[in-house]
């Protein structure tokens, strides 16, 4: 169900969504298109009398758009023109969108700081455009969830089915999150988040962490640098004490395309919540 405006009942502030869609899917290259626009499933047209391929990205930003979110930055890369081309301004999904660049190839936390001037003031409903998971109302819960404990970050965490790839979490019985494990080799945790809401407290955490972090002259680097994840930062603030509560969604799952087994069970309709119409 829609909400009139991303200032709604979850907060005072402002709800804006935040897509980071600079990444290169060199996992599942060569690719047609930018891996957010891969045709996952269909949708009917309006008249509901034919279908449309469905681009992954579209599933979040439906979610986002049920929990009230009219305003979405979407950082880009440089030659990846066909997301922007084929969102447009956002009038499809009842949105706005507007689009930034980032140049840094350092990682997913870097992507996101590109919107630090435009989102400082804002809530923040955080998610990966190429994981799909459900329900439809899953940022309706977060919010609540932070409007109800005024905690700093909330976390929508899943059942993992792969804990030596994910961020684990660790939980306590009311719902605080007490510490994150990225990739364990072996963890009695059983959930790993998938997608986020935050405050402004996170959004000037992570531009300060970010900050203080060297970053080498490009044209003088002789090592590739490494990759920063969200994963490292949420566990960063975790352990300085933010408030960071989680919605646990044990009878739901997702999936992300991108990784060549999951883009297969994706497009043979395995994924989570596709609701694909019959043909």
């Amino acid at each position: 169900m829609k909400q009139d405006s991303g200032v709604n009942a979850y907060s005072s502030r402002e709800v804006v969504g935040l897509l980071p869609a600079g990444g290169q899917g060199k996992r599942i290259a060569p690719l047609p298109c930018s891996k957010e626009l891969f045709p996952v499933g269909f949708r009917p047209t309006d008249d509901g009398q034919s279908l449309r391929p469905k681009a992954v990205c579209h599933y979040l930003l439906e979610k986002m758009r049920c929990a009230g979110v009219r305003k979405t930055y979407i950082i880009l890369r440089e030659g990846k023109w066909d997301i922007p081309t084929f969102l447009g301004d956002g009038s499809f999904f009842d949105m706005h969108f507007a689009y930034l660049m980032v140049n840094r190839p350092f990682g997913t936390p870097y992507t996101a700081d590109q919107a630090y001037p435009f989102i400082q003031d804002a809530v923040v409903a955080f998610g990966f455009p190429d994981i799909i998971f459900q329900p439809d109302d899953a940022f309706v819960q977060l919010l609540n969830r932070q409007a109800a404990t005024g905690a700093d970050i909330v976390l929508g965490v899943f059942p993992a089915y792969s804990p030596e790839i994910m961020d684990m979490v660790d939980i306590d019985r009311d719902g605080r999150v007490l510490s994150m494990i990225k990739k364990p080799e072996r963890t009695p945790l059983r959930y790993a988040w998938i997608f986020a809401v935050w405050t402004p407290m996170f959004t000037r955490y992570q531009h300060e962490f970010l900050q203080k972090r060297s970053i080498p002259d490009l044209a003088a680097r002789t090592e590739p640098q490494e990759e920063l994840t969200m994963g490292h930062v949420l566990q960063a603030a975790i352990r300085d004490g933010m408030h960071t509560r989680a919605v646990i969604f044990p009878d739901h799952s997702y999936l992300d395309i991108g990784t060549p087994d999951n883009l297969v069970k994706a497009v043979q309709g395995n994924a989570p919540q596709l609701n694909l119409p019959d043909v």
